[in-house]
């Protein structure tokens, strides 16, 4: 038997997902949540053979983040992740967290079944759509730092409470600002966090 948590924050489609796997004998649904920091809790609690995490969820931690922690706090827990975007940054930074398996929502449900129990026996699925995009996609040119900007300034925040949350002086900000919209080759700061969101950048 297959243990299986689910985090998907839409709830139809939590439902829809979670009556889906459940029709599947070897599949066992122990967790279905709403977030990352919820799939985190409850995989340490029910330590599942596969986490099947969407990307785009609420919270501190996304899917990606809650990824990269599994695999650090639990190992032998592989990870499988669901998007309904099929953006080549996300199957990128998806790699780069070492995720087991990416898929989108459009599949067939019986490609995330299939997907499921591939991870779970060790080996790595990736939705054969989006692996040519990736593998020809440009690597990110922000540093780790400008990334950091960039995420903070695309949920809202302005130079001096980026400055305030980073350490970092508001000139200093406003410098990494304006280096980021020159990099992205972006018209704005709107334009360089769109740019880099479609990316996978941030």
């Amino acid at each position: 038997m297959i243990r299986v948590i689910l985090a998907e924050d839409q709830h139809v489609i939590r439902g829809a997902l979670v009556a889906l796997l459940g029709l599947e004998p070897d599949l066992e649904i122990v967790a279905a949540v709403d977030s990352g920091d919820a799939a985190l809790s409850a995989a340490l609690v029910h330590r599942p053979d596969v986490a099947v995490l969407d990307i785009d969820m609420p919270g501190a931690r996304d899917g990606l983040a809650t990824a990269a922690e599994l695999r650090e706090r639990l190992p032998g827990c592989r990870t499988l992740m669901l998007t309904g975007h099929g953006k080549p940054g996300h199957l990128r930074r998806a790699l780069g967290a070492q995720v087991d398996g990416f898929l989108l929502k459009t599949a067939p449900p019986e490609d995330l079944v299939a997907g499921i129990r591939a991870v779970a026996a060790g080996q790595r699925v990736l939705d054969p759509s989006l692996a040519v995009t990736a593998w020809n996609l440009a690597d990110n040119p922000l540093t780790p730092r400008e990334a950091d900007v960039l995420r903070l300034a695309a949920s809202g925040a302005d130079a001096a409470e980026i400055a305030t949350r980073l350490f970092l002086g508001a000139g200093t900000v406003r410098n990494y600002l304006t280096a980021i919209v020159a990099k992205l080759n972006a018209r704005n700061r709107t334009d360089a966090v769109r740019i880099a969101s479609e990316a996978g950048w941030i």
